[in-house]
């Protein structure tokens, strides 16, 4: 640890950004945690951690007369082996996670996130092709994979992975789309990933005047069975998106609601949206996203099935389960860049780290307390930097803690 490292200080009260997108919730955040939203605007996410477009602040120094605020990158980079771990540092070189409170109320556009190899060849492409980072058409912001963990706060729906082949033609069977009959025809003469994939293309791919024509047959459909769960989601996502082609994707993607308490992973090449709801989300830090639907923004088509795996998952393997070692329910996922636990009302619960750490209590008060007898106490909603210099401290909370860390 160099000679500017502080140290001796344990935890850092962060202050994190609130990201005010259109899609997201006036209320639920207030509600959760007492967030105060006077001007009652949209509060979408709450960003905890390192990322340049809401990067958190911490206080650095022990006592008022020292204290200065600075960034938590500025914080990592004065010694990122000492914050981070030697091996975080070597490997990600930043702290390699972004941890949220998302809060949707409307849904969000439905994505695919390239895998690593993916992101660096499309990222290099785009480079020497010259394309403006903030250009329109932009689909490589970084050369990084976005998996993505959440972790249900509220009833939290979402759609995730496609639904297996003979469902997705039984409903699209049901509505009776003449638009979309051929392609469909095609898809049952040919039930694999391969017919999936055209299948996909040619709906994403519908010129204007078909695809409106389509979109008109399909919420007749829904009007007229209200009753079924997929019929009532069409016609709510109409309300937000008219005439969009991402209409179709609860036909064609398992739709799923979480309970509170429930977690799910969202793999690297597999179409998602959130739908509605209140969780926690952590994921590798990366902006790379491709579009399907549910959006006015860019889609391109062609890059979107490149990094597309064409592959049912079957409802019943969406739910990540966890792991449960004391008070410690550890959700396991397959990447290195984070991982995600919740801490079950830990009475004194010394905690061993390797890495850094975001604390942050979900719905009670915790008391952090190191060996060095320096303490902090959060409330609901708040959450603390741990530096991996701490090695172990100790967690006290009657309520529910949520861990983000990476090794």
């Amino acid at each position: 640890m160099n000679s500017n490292t502080i140290s001796s200080k344990c935890f850092f009260k962060m202050d994190n950004k609130i990201q005010n997108y259109d899609w997201g919730s006036r209320t639920a955040i207030h509600d959760l945690f007492g967030f105060a939203n006077e001007a009652q605007q949209p509060q979408a996410e709450v960003w905890m951690g390192t990322h340049p477009n809401g990067c958190s602040i911490v206080t650095q120094g022990n006592t008022t007369a020292s204290s200065t605020n600075v960034s938590l990158s500025e914080l990592i980079n004065q010694d990122p082996s000492a914050f981070l771990s030697q091996s975080t540092a070597e490997a990600f070189g930043d702290l390699p996670f972004l941890f949220k409170i998302l809060a949707a109320d409307k849904a969000l556009s439905i994505q695919v996130h390239p895998n690593k190899q993916d992101a660096e060849l499309g990222y290099a492409k785009e480079q020497q092709l010259g394309v403006p980072l903030s250009a329109f058409n932009r689909n490589y912001k970084d050369a990084n994979h976005k998996p993505e963990l959440v972790y249900a706060l509220t009833e939290y729906q979402a759609m995730n992975g496609f639904r297996p082949f003979d469902e997705i033609i039984a409903e699209f069977r049901l509505c009776y789309i003449p638009e979309i009959n051929g392609y469909l025809e095609q898809f049952e003469r040919n039930p694999n990933q391969d017919g999936l994939c055209q299948f996909f293309v040619e709906i994403l791919s519908m010129e204007e005047a078909r695809k409106i024509n389509a979109v008109d047959h399909l919420l007749s459909y829904a009007a007229a069975n209200q009753a079924r769960p997929v019929c009532e989601l069409i016609l709510d996502l109409a309300k937000q998106y008219p005439n969009d082609v991402g209409l179709f994707a609860p036909l064609l993607l398992n739709v799923i609601t979480l309970k509170p308490g429930e977690a799910m992973f969202l793999s690297a090449r597999t179409p998602h949206a959130y739908i509605k709801g209140t969780g926690l989300e952590i994921m590798a830090n990366s902006d790379n996203v491709l579009r399907a639907g549910l959006t006015p923004k860019h889609m391109d088509v062609e890059e979107l099935v490149k990094c597309t795996d064409f592959i049912p998952k079957p409802i019943n393997t969406l739910l990540t389960k966890a792991e449960i070692k004391g008070c410690e329910h550890h959700f396991p996922v397959p990447v290195q860049d984070f991982k995600f636990s919740v801490f079950q009302e830990p009475k004194d619960q010394q905690v061993e780290m390797s890495s850094a750490e975001i604390l942050m209590p979900i719905n009670a008060d915790v008391t952090l307390l190191a060996e060095s007898g320096e303490t902090l106490v959060l409330g609901k909603g708040q959450s603390a930097f741990i530096p991996a210099y701490v090695g172990n401290y100790t967690i006290r909370c009657e309520g529910r803690v949520a861990r983000a860390f990476n090794s």
